[in-house]
């Protein structure tokens, strides 16, 4: 499948490829003991090796390492026993050293493939170019002066993990679920969190175009740090439809980085895009090369966790469920822990009908996430045992899903405290249907007729009077029996 973007003259095909910088789940730096958890007070979580004072030296991180080989396993790469760290020279107002340690050459993990799922039930392989592993810059702040930019170093050093496919995409959904699922796949294995919000995960897009039937490539922009899987679609959508303009207009399309703007949905220019040659890389004089061993790599890959893909297809093998279904299901390590979770007393189907329809779909009303929900597995479970043991209807268990959004309190709570418990006695619905067939005496008259669909009207006016708590199994049973 392919995006096609229709110019005056010709038809053009979307060509992408992705950066994916991940932050790397450590609780101290690449190269320093400066912790790294998020929100600290600026400046406070800086060593001396952050600041680049004169005579410090770097020392890698060995649960960095560690991360970035069990991610590269993660998606079936090569990892390289030897990898070299280079010195990456470019000026940074936030990057002290004037230099970024990061790989080149020889980076700690090498090809692999990351295998997608589209709405449409295809699959679709995205080659891996590499993995390497580099430390991030600071952070410049222009918001709190009318005319001094102020420098926070917190995240300076920090350790990420650049992911790099090959130009593979060739659809904005194409290029959603790639990042979706390196995100999935990060999150699974614990070596990183992959919090857009934070700026713990950003891409990179590389987009280029060519005329359809065109083997070479065009010429590609960099938009850098999209931190959003709508922002990564407007994007690319727009630097698309810019460089086809271009190119139907007779204009060559320089090679630059840029940056999006999510107000007016355009992207701009930043900087003219540097190759290889203009950062001088070299190898880094203050660290050797990493050696790895292969019984290392060897014991992280036997404590590799199940991965989506794989959590996917069990679930269509095991619980018989769609596959875009799984793939929901799948996208998030808590949606799966959660979902698995209601499963051990529910059968999997109306668990992801109460998950996905009834939770997500007011999660997303509301604008909240997993992480701001008040309510866990276990308690979606007890309201659906409420349902199972006949406690309370399918339509009053949603009214108390809204109680539980907003209160965070157990279903058989907010059942007792409304007084919403399911009236199954049967001599106190059967006298409120002989109300009911009384004051309707025509339509009963009418349903003996054959007008079988009355049959809801008095269904309907028997929930109505009960405020729906009758139980829904004993109405129908002895409205059957009085209407036959």
């Amino acid at each position: 499948m392919t995006y096609i973007i229709q110019g005056k003259n010709n038809q053009y095909e979307l060509v992408v490829g992705c950066e994916i910088h991940a932050q790397v789940a450590s609780k101290s730096k690449l190269f320093s003991r400066a912790d790294t958890s998020f929100g600290a007070k600026q400046n406070s979580q800086v060593s001396l090796v952050d600041a680049a004072m004169p005579g410090m030296l770097p020392t890698i991180n060995e649960e960095c390492v560690r991360q970035a080989v069990k991610t590269g396993l993660g998606i079936n790469a090569k990892i390289n026993l030897k990898s070299i760290f280079d010195r990456k020279n470019y000026f940074y107002p936030d990057s002290p050293q004037g230099y970024q340690i990061s790989q080149f050459s020889d980076p700690i993990v090498g090809e692999g493939i990351v295998e997608i799922v589209l709405k449409d039930g295809s699959k679709k392989q995205i080659r891996i170019e590499r993995i390497h592993l580099e430390q991030d810059a600071g952070k410049s702040i222009h918001d709190q002066d009318p005319t001094q930019t102020f420098i926070d170093l917190n995240r300076c050093g920090v350790a990420l993990m650049e992911i790099v496919s090959q130009p593979d995409m060739r659809t904005l959904e194409e290029v959603c679920e790639y990042v979706k699922e390196i995100r999935a796949i990060l999150r699974a294995l614990e070596t990183s969190d992959g919090d857009m919000e934070k700026g713990n995960l950003r891409c990179d897009a590389n987009v280029s175009v060519r005329i359809i039937g065109e083997t070479k490539l065009g010429t590609r922009c960099e938009i850098k740090n999209l931190n959003s899987f709508r922002n990564i679609s407007r994007a690319v959508e727009f630097e698309a439809q810019r460089q086809v303009d271009l190119l139907e207009d007779g204009k060559k399309i320089d090679q630059e980085t840029r940056l999006f703007d999510t107000i007016s949905g355009e992207t701009k220019t930043m900087r003219s895009k540097e190759d290889a040659m203009d950062y001088r890389y070299f190898p880094d004089p203050d660290l050797p090369p990493l050696v790895l061993t292969q019984e290392y790599v060897d014991n992280i890959k036997k404590s590799l966790p199940e991965l989506p893909s794989a959590r996917r297809e069990r679930y269509i093998s095991e619980f018989g469920i769609s596959e875009y279904d799984a793939g929901v299901l799948t996208a998030d390590i808590e949606i799966s822990q959660f979902f698995e979770e209601l499963t051990k007393n529910h059968e999997p189907k109306l668990c992801l009908t109460w998950l996905t329809v009834e939770l997500f779909g007011r999660m997303n009303k509301i604008g909240i996430s997993f992480g701001d929900l008040k309510i866990d597995a276990k308690k979606l479970s007890g309201l659906l045992d409420l349902i199972k043991n006949g406690e309370i209807s399918g339509k009053i268990a949603k009214d108390v899903l809204d109680f539980m959004i907003e209160t965070g309190k157990d279903a058989s709570k907010i059942v007792e405290e409304k007084g919403l418990k399911q009236v199954s006695d049967t001599s106190a619905i059967e006298k409120i249907i002989d109300e009911i067939l009384a004051q309707n005496a025509d339509k009963v008259a009418e349903y003996k007729g054959g007008k079988d669909k009355l049959f809801g009207f008095f269904v309907g006016q028997t929930m109505a009077k009960t405020k729906g708590q009758a139980n829904p199994q004993v109405v129908n049973e002895i409205l059957k029996k009085k209407l036959s």
